[in-house]
């Protein structure tokens, strides 16, 4: 990080340091020659005061680009941020470029695997989504031998840490682990910008940069095995990646077991894989484009489960197809239990493949011939019923190969060769009697009808397979949904993996988009909600894809109102949060600023007054009307002005040694006549605390003013103090009503006036504005119960016991 600020300064660019943690290594002190470093800000807590980098001094200073060390730093309370990485957006938003470091065990998706290899926990960590939005990231790495000589010579730790070091944390098989996690997280965040680049650039061709196994899943019972294999596979090649696909298709074949998929979902994510659902009418393209989209460098598949009779009619299947389509992608064809014992006869597609349109009329025309040429040989075995039967079988089975249009060819050859040599009198186109003339009437129209029937149940055949494949592909949507991944980006990723598309996008319509068209160049275009339209480039889709597609448009579209929505009402919140406040001060202050006001004015006029002439007596005692009402308004205005302070986070702290006793009197002095006797004790005895006097003396006062309005008459409230450890702790005892343990937190809401109808009794911001300036001071303030019914809260502050702290 250093090294780069260097250069860039060198470059003549605006670099400073905002925060750079060297750990007294003087190597890397060195390199801090040279370059700009603006100073930190410090914060107490718990007793001890810690650097911060300051980001205020960095806006304000606003350099080009800022080196900002250790990202996953958790901030001192106090500052407005709870992380580093937060207070880097703010920079970023800003216009600053940063420049940060980040070791890989802090990486929030590697923090469990790391304790496992190290056995010590990471409790600062950074989520990998802050660090994936980096423009560049740069890995630097180094062999752990050469880490462990750097540690030995004193670069790193001080000597005597160095061998405890060495036998624990930085032991060889801890470095070269952690270095593979890094190796490998690096290599997934290029093989996201190479996968990126790739779409942009609309290459289809597969670059193997990397391992990537597909394993072709149908729901069938093959398919644990077919994971099993192609995970070794991935194994084989050192960070190989695993990537399940099922085809949910509408070619007739609608044979896959939804509890099956399941399952072997289940088995593919618990192996480190992924798995994808896409849609296509021809599995073997279907697939092929899918591994071409995702780079993929290797294809799995299981050999086919047809059976011998099925292969005998239609030889190729997917397999095959998918062998000869593959290009420069491997394909595994896995054998299995269940190979060969499908007992489904082979169901025509949508369209008939080109072998079998063409197989059906050449059967046509040639079965019934060799039927014919069988009959013939073993005349006088059969009659005239049984060898019609025979023709009407083979018609049959050709309307089963080609459909009707075959089957009308196979019926008229057939009647005709009937009619010829099986019909009296043979060898001649003519029927001598009625009833073989009804005969072969009837033989034709059963043949024809039976063809009919059969590619009618074929067709609905179809169409349910088709029905089931987009209830299939929409309920892979849904199970998305319920497992919460339904940010755009990753609905956008799984609909082009779906389709097949090297891209997938939402684009605001134009006047001119408001249909859904294909272009030539095979980008297709759906209406995702009346200003967005989802454009998908690749292939062209067919009109059944497009269903599908046209409920993904629309899911996209909730989607993404979903997210305008949230992010809307997040931006509403905190305007609605301030004007709750502004409506709870604007009621609070009814009164409150009303009321002194009044009385301040109503004693200054009747001094003024000419009319009157007034004693001495009653002229002090207007006098003292009227400097009590504006000490009361002057308290008001304190306490909201440092209220808005703490909340903006611009509190101006001068911490110093403060005794109690000493601060206590003019605490004391800013409360109005009561009847509530008030003691303290130990106050002299105890040593002095690290404070804010002005601020020590507010806290006090509002602690006091409260003990005071809950006490009932007559009854003392005890101010007493004594030293924890590190710490002093000063009580303000009560022998009020008390709290209940629910109403602990919200005493401290501003504006909260437990019991309170009105606004008579104060603003409710006094114990608010007391445990902000307490926490602000590096202390505490919580209510206990006083022994004996009542309230005690108890300010704890760090005790100064090194002389004055100077932040």
């Amino acid at each position: 990080m250093l090294d780069e600020g260097r250069r860039r300064a060198r470059r003549g660019t605006d670099v400073v340091v905002a925060y750079a943690e060297c750990h007294a290594r003087p190597h890397t002190e060195e390199k801090l020659e040279g370059l700009e470093i603006l100073p930190r800000t410090h914060r107490e807590y718990r007793g001890s005061t810690f650097s911060e980098m300051d980001l205020d001094r960095v806006l304000d200073r606003h350099p080009e680009v800022a080196l900002v060390d250790e990202l996953p730093h958790s901030n001192v309370p106090g500052g407005r941020n709870a992380k580093r990485w937060q207070d880097i957006e703010e920079l970023l938003a800003a216009g600053i470029d940063v420049v940060t470091t980040v070791n890989v065990q802090h990486l929030e998706s590697l923090n469990d695997v790391v304790e496992k290899i190290t056995g010590v926990p990471q409790r600062e960590t950074v989520p990998d989504e802050i660090v994936r939005r980096a423009h560049q990231i740069e890995l630097v790495d180094m062999p752990a031998e050469a880490l462990r000589r750097r540690m030995a010579h004193g670069n790193i730790y001080q000597p005597e840490k160095v061998d405890a070091a060495l036998a624990h944390y930085f032991r060889v098989g801890n470095l070269t682990a952690l270095r593979e996690l890094a190796l490998l997280w690096v290599a997934g965040r290029v093989d996201e910008t190479l996968q990126k680049y790739r779409s942009e650039h609309g290459i289809g061709t597969v670059w193997e940069t990397r391992e990537r196994v597909v394993v072709a899943l149908t729901g069938g019972p093959e398919g644990e095995t077919l994971i099993r294999r192609a995970e070794r596979i991935a194994d084989r090649s050192s960070g190989g990646d695993l990537l399940a696909v099922h085809v949910a298709r509408s070619d007739g074949l609608a044979d896959a077991s939804p509890a099956a998929l399941a399952k072997q979902r289940e088995l593919v994510e618990s192996l480190g894989g992924s798995y994808h659902s896409v849609v296509g009418d021809h599995v073997p393209t279907a697939l092929l484009d899918f591994a071409r989209a995702e780079n993929a460098t290797q294809l799995v598949l299981g050999t086919s489960r047809r059976s011998w009779l099925s292969r005998l009619l239609v030889p190729r299947g997917i397999g095959e197809d998918t062998v000869e389509l593959s290009g420069d992608i491997d394909v595994h064809m896995v054998t299995h239990e269940r190979a060969g014992r499908g007992r489904r006869l082979p169901v025509p597609g949508r369209q008939l493949p080109h072998a079998r349109r063409v197989a059906g009329p050449v059967a046509g025309l040639l079965l019934p011939l060799l039927l014919t040429v069988v009959l013939a040989n073993t005349r006088g075995t059969l009659n005239l019923t049984s060898e019609a039967l025979l023709f009407l079988v083979t018609v049959i089975g050709v309307a089963c190969l080609g459909g009707v249009v075959s089957a009308l060819l196979a019926s008229l050859t057939a009647s005709l060769l009937l009619n010829y040599y099986f019909i009296p009198p043979s060898g001649q186109f003519t029927i001598t009697e009625p009833n073989n003339a009804l005969a072969l009437a009837v033989f034709v129209v059963v043949a024809v009808t039976v063809a009919a029937i059969v590619d009618r149940s074929l067709r609905l055949a179809r169409r349910a397979a088709s029905a089931t494949a987009e209830a299939e592909t929409l309920s892979s949507m849904a199970g998305n949904i319920l497992r919460g991944d339904q940010a755009v980006s990753m609905l956008l990723e799984h609909t082009r993996e779906t389709f097949g598309m090297e891209s997938a996008e939402l684009v605001p319509r134009s006047d001119q988009e408001t249909e859904a068209v294909d272009g030539a160049d095979g980008l297709v275009k759906v209406p995702a909600g009346p200003d967005r339209v989802l454009v998908l480039r690749g292939r062209s889709l067919p009109a059944s894809e497009h269903r599908v597609l046209t409920a993904f448009a629309a899911h996209l579209a909730a989607a993404l109102d979903h997210a305008r929505l949230t992010e809307a009402a997040a931006e509403v919140e905190p305007v609605k949060a301030a004007d709750r406040m502004r409506t709870a001060l604007l009621a609070a202050v009814s009164h409150d600023l009303r009321t002194p006001l009044a009385g301040g004015r109503a004693a200054i006029s009747s001094l003024r007054s000419t009319d009157v002439d007034f004693s001495a007596e009653e002229r002090d005692e207007l006098l003292a009307t009227a400097d009590e009402s504006l000490t009361k308004l002057n308290r008001l205005v304190d306490n909201l002005l440092d209220m808005s302070r703490l909340r903006a986070g611009a509190l101006t702290l001068h911490l110093q040694p403060t005794a109690f006793a000493d601060v206590l009197p003019l605490a004391l002095d800013t409360l109005s006549a009561t009847s509530v006797p008030i003691e303290s004790q130990g106050l002299a005895e105890i040593c002095d605390v690290l404070a804010d006097p002005p601020l020590l003396e507010r806290v006090i006062a509002n602690l006091v003013i409260n003990a005071v309005r809950h006490s009932p008459e007559h009854q003392r409230v005890l101010i007493s103090a004594s030293a924890l450890g590190p710490r002093v702790e000063l009580r303000v005892i009560d022998r009020g009503p008390g709290l209940r343990p629910e109403d602990r937190d919200r005493i401290f809401v501003p504006f909260q006036r437990l019991g309170d109808n009105d606004n008579t009794t104060g603003l409710g911001l006094g114990l608010a504005l007391s445990r902000g300036l307490a926490e602000a001071m590096g202390g505490t303030l919580t209510p206990e119960d006083t022994p004996g019914g009542g309230l005690t809260m108890v300010l704890s502050l760090r005790a100064d016991e090194q002389g004055p702290s100077t932040p």
